[in-house]
This record gives structure tokens, sequence and C-alpha cells, in this order.
């Protein structure tokens, strides 16, 4: 069976077209395997729930009786452990949870206005 002569060239043209089509659509062309579209839909799928949930923790701090003092110890802490005084003041548990979201606290730490007297 004889071949085209221009077989061989097509062949590899379009191995090399594919390849560079490839190449070109994943790095600059934003494409996206699967796997990394439900990793980044995860993502801000938990964002949007934190963001969420901010004014509950909110609310929360607003209405609890000691405020005042749950504030103080807030802000008496080092700024990294700020977080953990949130989830111990119990702002960052939401009814039903079994305890303290973390990322949650941190949100709420933005909106709380600390710096205020």
């Amino acid at each position: 069976m004889t071949t085209p002569e221009w077989l061989k060239p097509g062949i590899y043209g379009a191995l090399f077209g594919a390849a560079f089509v490839g190449i070109v659509g994943f790095s600059w062309g934003g494409w996206v395997t699967g796997g990394s579209a439900k990793e980044m839909a995860s993502e801000m799928a938990k964002d949007r729930v934190i963001a969420a949930l901010v004014p509950f923790c909110l609310d929360m701090s607003r209405t609890d009786i000691e405020r005042t003092t749950k504030l103080a110890t807030i802000r008496e802490a080092s700024s990294f452990r700020r977080r953990d005084a949130v989830m111990e003041a119990g702002w960052a548990t939401m009814p039903g949870s079994e305890g303290p979201n973390r990322e949650l606290a941190q949100a709420c730490i933005e909106g709380l206005d600390l710096d205020a007297s």
C-alpha cells in the first residue's frame, strides 16, 4: 500500500498543532480540568457561605450580655490570637453546629469595630 507524500507531514503537523493548542489553552486560554473547576467552585461556595454568615456573627456580638467584656478581651489579644478570642466568645458558632468556624471568626473580626471605644 502506497501512502501519499503529504500524509507524514500532515500527521506531524496535526500532532504538533494539537499539542500547541493544548499548551496555549491551559496556560493562557483559561482552560481548566474538571477537578480544578470543582475545587474552584467549592472554594467560592465556602467563601459565599462565610460572607452570608457574618451578619449573624455580628448580631450575636451586638446582643451578647457580656459584649463589653468579650470585646475588651478580643482587643487585648494579639492580632493572630483575635480569631481564637472570637471563637471562645461563642460568636463564631452557628446554631446547630458542633463548634466554632475559624473562617467565620476571621471574617467576624473584620466586621467588628475593634478600634472604637
